[in-house]
């Protein structure tokens, strides 16, 4: 598989709700990019919702917007939906991300099957791959 974007995303707030039914947790967050295809920083919003219904497996859904300038150097935005499964440590949690962008060179980012990849950085930082399959 080929990495086509990298994301460095650091934690900001987050708020839970637990009951019988099972557990949800959002996290906000805020981070950056700067790779082959892309430099740029998350817009304010950015969440990675976590739910564990009781006795199931934990989902995750992330959405953000990146913005910042492509591969050729023109000003775009990507929005990235992120979803996968939380298995108990395992790393790096495998996702399948869903993009879409504004950019004319990196238009194909929508185009063709990905799969993500979500581990832990550093400095309890969070490292987000995305690549082309």
């Amino acid at each position: 598989m080929e990495e086509v974007l990298r994301f460095k995303i650091i934690l900001d707030e987050t708020y839970e709700v637990k009951s019988g039914k099972g557990t949800a947790v959002m996290i906000l967050f805020h981070g950056e990019s700067d790779c082959e295809n892309f430099s740029g920083k998350v817009l304010p919003g950015g969440v990675d919702t976590q739910v564990q219904c009781a006795g199931g497996e934990k989902t995750m859904s992330a959405r953000y917007i990146l913005e910042g300038t492509d591969r050729e150097g023109c000003p775009c935005r990507i929005f990235v939906e992120n979803q996968g499964i939380v298995k108990p440590g395992e790393e790096p949690v495998i996702t399948k991300p869903f993009i879409i962008t504004d950019s004319l060179a990196l238009k194909w980012l929508g185009e063709v099957p990905m799969t993500g990849k979500v581990s832990a950085g550093q400095d309890g930082d969070v490292l987000i791959r995305i690549y082309r399959r």
